[in-house]
């Protein structure tokens, strides 16, 4: 067994709230689209991602430095532990400055045009989630 998935595999076994992002299925029972998901990556206005990542995207400037890299993610998580991260993170890190991309409940400061709306929809999330795992290197 490769070191790296043994690693993961120990870090399940020890950590509740990781074991939990390996049960995050699909929200929409179909696979999303990788190129859709790319483009919600990078789009400033829609996914937001690159005000606090950087990743293998050399055609966008200013990228952030305060998450990890993005190159790799597909490498480094499961489709279920991506897929939470993007569906409501705090359930894994309670004190994450990453948003919940589709969480309506529990949350503070949520301006008016927002309340009772997700960020991205089931699709999106989908979308996003198939283009990071194309990230393997």
């Amino acid at each position: 067994m490769p070191l790296a998935r043994w690693c993961i595999l120990l870090l399940l076994a020890c950590c509740p709230g990781l074991a939990a992002a390996e049960g995050m299925a699909s929200l929409t029972g179909v696979p999303g689209d990788a190129a859709r998901g790319r483009a919600i990556v990078v789009t400033r206005q829609r996914g937001l991602c690159l005000l606090c990542h950087s990743g293998p995207f050399p055609e966008e400037r200013f990228q952030g430095d305060l998450a990890p890299s993005l190159a790799g993610a597909g490498s480094r998580l499961t489709e279920a532990g991506l897929r939470l991260r993007l569906v409501d993170g705090k359930r894994l890190n309670p004190a994450t400055i990453m948003p919940s991309y589709y969480r309506t409940e529990g949350l503070v400061r949520v301006g008016p045009a927002w309340q009772g709306k997700t960020v991205l929809t089931a699709e999106e999330i989908e979308d996003v989630v198939a283009f990071l795992l194309t990230l393997r290197d």
